[in-house]
């Protein structure tokens, strides 16, 4: 009797590039029923993948049983127990590389990597000597991953299935009554985050609007969401607030509509099929990280006129002389409109 294939999809980080591959997951079960799917990532995203069917969860604890090169070792164990056939490494950094070249070679399974297009990049975000074009997207390379192993996907055909608002957050938000707006004000670098008088902008003319703004934002925003939650009337800060990632996609999945930086939130509103509107700074969607399915106009970018060697950089860690503050030649009149359009 054929052994059921098993694949294992290896991706232990960022929560962004986590959710890119949710719906590359699901289009890989919901087009090849019949195979196994077991995803291995870090605990805190176990949410991310909850509700897709035929997929197990496989916690790496990478700051404890799974540290070091030992720890490693005792991942590969544990998982070659599971029995897989195919290794899909969505991630190709050291740690991967170390359990994909174990099962390479000591279990005789077929493996495949995930090819992040360096060199393709390096001169998109070259100051000199710069070509600038749209690059394959992060959510072709992990198809073409599993292309590689032998399942094809078609993304166009995935089923991006979404939950009315439960229980808790009704009992913390109340039921939906006009439309929902989130923002999600933040990124890991200031390069790619809009200005926060700017951003306020943007908030007095949505609240001119019968709607509901909700704030996203970790921990060390609390502060800076609550401020602006007393200062606008109809602006609710979820920081701090929402018992979990699970709750927290609940709510997103009930917005009309998103409006993020080029950040995880994006993402993780475009793995529920809400209308994802992304601010870009000194990086670019042409470098393949824009959320899923969304249109080319919910995009929004700097003046390219004015600053056209964007952009300077792949994750926004970095910049060019001159182009600290490109996010300022976004008008917050534009943003608005392109929200106003949707609601």
């Amino acid at each position: 009797m054929k052994k059921k294939e098993h694949i294992i999809v290896f991706r232990l980080s960022a929560m962004g590039d986590v959710a890119m591959t949710v719906p590359v997951v699901k289009a890989l079960v919901q087009q090849h029923p019949n195979k196994e799917v077991t995803v291995v990532s870090k605990k805190f995203l176990a949410p991310l993948f909850e509700d897709i069917e035929n997929v197990n969860f496989f916690t790496a604890e990478v700051t404890s049983k799974h540290k070091g090169f030992l720890g490693l070792i005792r991942l590969y164990k544990e998982l070659k127990k599971l029995q897989p056939t195919h290794f899909a490494d969505l991630h190709n950094v050291l740690r991967s590389k170390v359990v994909r070249t174990l099962f390479q070679f000591f279990s005789s399974i077929k493996v495949s990597k995930i090819d992040k297009g360096r060199k393709e990049k390096k001169l998109l975000t070259a100051e000199t000597k710069k070509t600038i074009q749209q690059l394959k997207t992060s959510h072709q390379r992990y198809v073409d991953v599993f292309s590689d192993l032998g399942f094809s996907i078609n993304l166009n055909e995935v089923i991006l299935n979404t939950s009315p608002l439960n229980s808790v957050n009704i009992s913390k938000l109340g039921n939906k009554t006009k439309p929902w707006i989130g923002i999600a004000p933040f990124a890991a670098f200031d390069s790619k985050t809009y200005p926060l008088d700017l951003l306020e902008q943007v908030i007095d003319q949505l609240t001119q609007n019968d709607i509901k703004i909700f704030l996203f934002g970790g921990k060390n925003d609390t502060k800076i969401l609550e401020e602006l939650e007393k200062k606008y009337s109809n602006t609710i800060s979820l920081a701090g607030k929402l018992s979990g990632l699970q709750n927290e996609l609940n709510v997103i999945e009930n917005l009309d509509v998103m409006l993020s930086m080029d950040s995880g939130n994006a993402h993780l509103a475009a793995m529920k099929n809400v209308k994802t509107i992304t601010l870009w700074g000194n990086t670019h969607p042409y470098a393949g990280f824009a959320p899923f399915n969304q249109p080319k106009d919910f995009c929004i970018l700097p003046d390219l006129d004015k600053f056209p060697l964007l952009p300077c950089s792949i994750y926004g860690n970095k910049t060019f002389e001159g182009y600290e503050d490109v996010m300022r030649s976004i008008d917050p009149h534009k943003i608005v409109k392109k929200i106003e359009s949707i609601i």
